[in-house]
């Protein structure tokens, strides 16, 4: 009866469901701009997600170095979008995994994304 009751509260704590590890992407978007890598944005001021101070997931993005580094590690597969995480999760709003959490990127905004990961995610 114990051993159920842990199970049980184990699956209660896990309410959302991870990231899938891979999804369907468009490599033929539109984008919005030149894909480069530019770390302004999710940790570009004191109290966004991947600042010094947020460090969400585990990420900041306080220089350069350490927001390229951080995301070449187990987040984004160099010329492979679809199994990138940062791809999955900005490509997926609404879904409980959402990056910006409530605030999704459009369409183009993704596609930059895509496009630097699918040619190599150079710096």
């Amino acid at each position: 009866m114990r051993s159920c009751l842990v199970a049980a509260v184990a699956l209660a704590a896990c309410a959302a469901d991870p990231p899938p590890a891979c999804i369907v992407v468009d490599t033929d978007c539109a984008i919005l701009y030149e894909p480069t890598f530019h770390k302004d944005g999710c940790g570009s001021t004191k109290t966004s997600c991947h600042s010094d101070a947020g460090k969400r997931g585990g990420m900041t993005f306080a220089t350069e170095q350490q927001a390229y580094d951080a995301l070449l590690d187990r987040r984004v597969v160099p010329g492979d979008p679809a199994c990138s995480a940062v791809v999955v999760r900005t490509s997926s709003p609404g879904a409980d995994y959402e990056m910006p959490v409530g605030s999704p990127l459009s369409a183009p905004e993704r596609c930059v994304i895509i496009k630097w990961v699918l040619g190599g995610a150079m710096r």
